[in-house]
């Protein structure tokens, strides 16, 4: 059974990288994986109110971002994790590298987080830059389903 998910997983991440790197050529065109711009002016208008508001309704904006960052990333740790499992690690190993995961993703969080807040307030990300982006992460997406799908 663990095969099967790991194919699966691995088709996952290889469509979802196909995507990406579709993006990165023909920005626009077909299947995407981002907001619709149809969509964006009424999400930004809700999130200047919510910015706006009380500091709880700050830290609900908080806790719904990371909900929605959750399900945008779930699938990189699914990759690691398989990825890990296939090295047949001790468990002191295992769980080492976990933790080294946990705290590299979340530094990369803060950064992210502390880059965005200071450059989104002085600077509205470009479709060039977000092409970039699409370029990277869709690489780093295929290179890993396929390393997934050729481990065995």
């Amino acid at each position: 059974m663990s095969r099967i998910s790991e194919i699966i997983i691995a088709v996952l991440a290889l469509v979802a990288g196909a995507i990406n790197l579709k993006d990165f050529w023909r920005y626009g065109w077909g299947v995407k994986l981002s907001i619709p711009d149809s969509a964006k002016p009424g999400i930004y208008a809700r999130i200047r109110q919510i910015m706006q508001a009380k500091s709880f309704a700050v830290a609900m904006l908080g806790v719904l971002v990371q909900i929605v960052e959750l399900m945008c990333t779930s699938g990189l740790p699914a990759l690691y994790t398989r990825i890990l499992t296939l090295q047949h690690l001790n468990s002191a190993s295992y769980y080492g590298y976990l933790a080294l995961y946990d705290l590299a993703y979340m530094l990369d969080d803060i950064i992210i987080l502390s880059i965005g807040v200071f450059t989104l307030s002085q600077h509205r990300l470009q479709e060039r830059e977000g092409r970039w982006l699409k370029l990277l992460s869709g690489l780093v997406m295929v290179g890993l389903g396929v390393y997934l799908l050729l481990s065995h």
